[in-house]
């Protein structure tokens, strides 16, 4: 909303300073009615994926399992499938939404996201020498898709620095980076064993199935821990977005908080992707479409989190029922971003001309 629309909503006779309470009240009201709207569907969106499936289960069914009792059929199609799956993908969407807005927002641009630069990549080719290579176990491949992900964001990053436009040299870095690492994705599928081809391609394409309640812990801890330091932190990434010297100005310890946004993104983006795959496009999607929601002038990072659980669960839905043949959540998800992720590249192409 533009401050000319403030005034215009104000009573008659009001001062400016009154017309931008108003405006400052309008913001907030429309904020908390998007973040609101966003989480009744998350939930609808949540219950929807527990109790839809071949074999419908009734509500009382449902609470019966989560509260620990045993319901033939349920306990195993409940207990073991769709709460896993539902928690996995909420919890995905949450680390996909903040770190794909937190890198949007500190490089200013919108293609600045993990999968676009060529962070979840470095995890992905981690993961997939972990699943065909070394046979490694769940937390071994997800540690070393962790680490990788951390050098991969660091070489980018180092390599960008310098010059007067660091941001777009470290996302046109980060893509070049990004297709070198899925060339060495593509020459490990071709030397894998036949057997574990299909193993590395459905964890390629991003995809719920298979999701295990051990393997939750350790990305609901990655969430648990991050997503408070990116919100502690939401006002100083708000003043990074104006500049290094404006920030320095209004008292930000510029070097160590864009460090530690850095270093959170990065974790809770390599975490996502080592637990579901690169889920293509909903780091890149959940920032924007939160921006046009709750409007712009406050912190993304709820919101975002928000858009990306709903991404990636209704994804997940369209992807399992509404075609005869089910599609993993990730192909869903490229199909909605990739679009977008052109208009993109023509507009900038275009304003690049223009100036």
């Amino acid at each position: 909303m533009t401050a000319a629309t403030d005034i215009r909503i104000a009573p008659t006779g009001a001062t400016p300073l009154d017309a931008l309470r108003v405006g400052r009240r309008t913001r907030s009201r429309r904020r908390w009615i998007g973040i609101s709207v966003l989480g009744a569907l998350l939930v609808a969106l949540l219950i929807t994926t527990v109790l839809v499936g071949e074999t419908f289960y009734p509500l009382s069914d449902i609470i019966a399992v989560i509260a620990g009792q045993d319901v033939p059929g349920a306990s195993f199609t409940v207990g073991r499938q769709r709460i896993p799956r539902a928690l996995t993908g909420v919890l995905a969407g949450i680390a996909f939404g903040i770190a794909g807005t937190t890198f949007q927002t500190l490089l200013r641009n919108p293609l600045a996201s993990p999968d676009v630069i060529g962070i979840t990549s470095g995890a992905s080719v981690a993961a997939v020498l972990s699943l065909v290579v070394l046979h490694l176990s769940a937390p071994l491949t997800l540690t070393l898709s962790l680490l990788m992900g951390v050098a991969t964001a660091a070489a980018i990053y180092l390599a960008a620095r310098g010059g007067e436009s660091t941001g777009g040299r470290l996302i046109l870095i980060g893509i070049g980076i990004g297709a070198m690492l899925d060339a060495v994705v593509s020459y490990l599928i071709q030397r894998a064993a036949e057997w574990d081809v299909a193993v590395a391609m459905r964890w390629l394409t991003g995809s719920l199935n298979g999701s295990r309640m051990e393997d939750i812990p350790a990305l609901a801890i990655a969430v648990a821990a991050l997503m408070p330091l990116v919100l502690f932190l939401s006002r100083d990434l708000r003043a990074l977005e104006m500049g290094d010297a404006s920030a320095t100005a209004l008292g930000v310890r510029v070097d160590r908080t864009r460090l530690l946004l850095i270093v959170s993104a990065v974790a809770l983006a390599c975490f996502a992707t080592a637990t579901t795959g690169p889920i293509a496009f909903v780091a890149f999607l959940a920032g924007p479409i939160a921006a046009r929601i709750v409007g712009a002038g406050a912190s993304l990072v709820v919101p975002a989190a928000l858009v990306g659980s709903c991404l990636v669960l209704a994804a997940d839905l369209i992807g399992q029922f509404a075609f005869s043949t089910k599609f993993p959540v990730g192909v869903i998800t490229g199909i909605l971003g990739a679009p977008y992720l052109l208009f993109l590249l023509i507009r900038t192409s275009r304003l690049g001309g223009s100036s």
